[in-house]
């Protein structure tokens, strides 16, 4: 986005559960036509470059004054992983890991019920749509207290998905929750 440490408009009337964000693109061609291969053309080795990308635009800073302790994929629902084969977001965040260091918790998240796509829904449903939908799976008998959580996406547009797991995550006892998109839609009158 034009600004690297500003907050949105949004962020400042509706403060959202994670701490910060960084996106590597705005959901705009390109881009957008890129990570469409990736979910729906089954372009699977564009989730390398997008995130190689993502690590790129994200400040060294982050990764040396208080790196994740975990990078956690935004879990899809068994019936979309059926459809499509792979998570995106699993995918980009397997790069991140190569190129942080920090591992990859593939499973420690889960939706707890099918939801209707977001993309479908009026903003005003969106939070309803969510509520409650995820839940934590010990990966490895860990649990988050006190851990810096980065949660890694492939696009946020309302950011009501990644809201609600931060919630989540949260209640739990993360101490911190960071979003690592590969792009991010960019709200009206934002400056691009």
């Amino acid at each position: 986005m034009s600004a690297p440490a500003a907050v949105c408009g949004q962020c400042l009337r509706h403060p959202p559960a994670f701490d910060l964000s960084f996106a590597g693109f705005c959901y705009r061609p390109p881009a957008d036509q890129l990570i469409l291969a990736l979910k729906f053309g089954h372009r699977t080795a564009l989730a390398s470059w997008l995130g190689q990308q993502l690590f790129d635009a994200i400040p060294d800073r982050y990764w040396q004054d208080d790196a994740p302790d975990c990078l956690i994929p935004v879990p899809l629902s068994r019936q979309r992983l059926q459809e499509r084969g792979f998570n995106q977001a699993l995918e980009i965040a397997r790069m991140l890991s190569r190129l942080s260091g920090v591992p990859v918790w593939p499973d420690a998240t889960e939706r707890l019920r099918d939801t209707q796509p977001q993309a479908s829904l009026p903003l005003s449903e969106r939070k309803r749509n969510l509520h409650q939908a995820f839940g934590w799976r010990a990966e490895q008998g860990v649990l988050p207290a006190g851990r810096h959580i980065a949660l890694v996406d492939d696009v946020m547009t309302s950011g009501m998905t990644l809201h609600e797991i931060a919630t989540m995550l949260k209640l739990i006892g993360a101490r911190r929750v960071s979003v690592l998109l590969a792009a991010r839609t960019p709200s009206p009158g934002d400056a691009l």
